[in-house]
């Protein structure tokens, strides 16, 4: 099991970045993608919005049951987590920052081995009908 910690802080605006696309049935979200240990420790830590159709996909070379917490957030998250090929597995809906400061912090897991995570605003799912068992595709 690995837990995702220590999210730090980088000159974020001037690191490229890596931008795709996710649907899921008919929304579509632009997404920058977290795919290397330091983008992924990182995620959306010390930001202090995330646009509406917009989220951060985290990728996983090896399925796992990673673990996600909200360290150093500002914003809540719906957070989407969907197996290697892209079955949603699992939604922790409206995660908020506060949820980090229990002791001990809140730490959201799928519910089985994931590949990806997308992370989106909080409410975007039940805004577009997301739920388990949909599927998304990358593009």
């Amino acid at each position: 099991m690995i837990i995702l910690i220590g999210r730090f802080f980088l000159q974020y605006s001037n690191m490229p970045k890596s931008i795709t696309q996710v649907t899921i049935g008919t929304t579509t979200v632009e997404v920058e993608v977290a795919d290397t240990d330091a983008s992924r420790e990182r995620g959306l830590s010390y930001r202090d919005v995330l646009l509406l159709g917009h989220g951060m996909l985290f990728v996983f070379q090896i399925p796992g049951t990673y673990g996600f917490w909200m360290k150093d957030m500002h914003f809540p998250l719906d957070i989407i987590f969907a197996d290697s090929n892209g079955i949603i597995v699992t939604i922790e809906r409206d995660a908020t920052p506060e949820s980090y400061e229990k002791d001990p912090p809140d730490v959201f897991y799928p519910a089985s081995p994931i590949s990806y995570v997308l992370e989106v605003p909080a409410g975007f799912a039940k805004e577009h009908g997301i739920a388990e068992g949909d599927k998304f595709v990358l593009q």
